[in-house]
């Protein structure tokens, strides 16, 4: 199975990217990973038209039969052992591609949601994109190291 992390706009912190590229790195040991980093729509453009753009993006990244996870505040929580629980159903299923969609600012499309398998929260709280991309690859790292039984998910 590999794994496709699609977000909207570059990661400008230069700490949480290199904290990305290392978990990136280490998700490799388990599973094939890319990422798509989309072009964010200029700032300048009304809100409807920037999620309709950036939505569009969205949409053309992913395939139609990837399984999609959207990122959305108020999807479906899970704990660290039931995020490693669903990437091994997706295993044993014998699921392709998961991809991990996160939005702009702005929001998504119904479009994009209608695309979507799973609506998933990795917090109540408000995280900023950029930590919102270093919450989640490190949370996929830590299900494959929990699935594989390495000590790092007891720390």
């Amino acid at each position: 199975m590999k794994l496709h992390f699609v977000w909207i706009g570059k990661t400008r912190d230069r700490n949480c990217a290199a904290l990305i590229d290392d978990y990136l790195e280490r998700i490799k040991r388990f599973a094939p990973s890319e990422v798509s980093e989309l072009k964010e729509q200029s700032g300048g453009a009304h809100r409807k038209r920037l999620i309709a753009a950036e939505s569009e993006r969205l949409i053309a990244a992913i395939e139609r039969d990837d399984f999609v996870v959207l990122l959305d505040e108020n999807g479906r929580e899970f704990t660290s052992p039931q995020l490693a629980d669903f990437i091994s159903q997706h295993q044993l299923a014998g699921t392709r591609r998961l991809a991990f969609v996160i939005g702009g600012f702005a929001g998504v499309s119904n479009e994009v949601r209608q695309h979507t398998h799973l609506q998933l929260a990795l917090s109540r709280m408000t995280l900023t994109h950029e930590l919102a991309r270093v919450v989640l690859t490190e949370q996929i790292y830590r299900a494959f190291a929990l699935l594989a039984g390495l000590p790092y998910h007891r720390f």
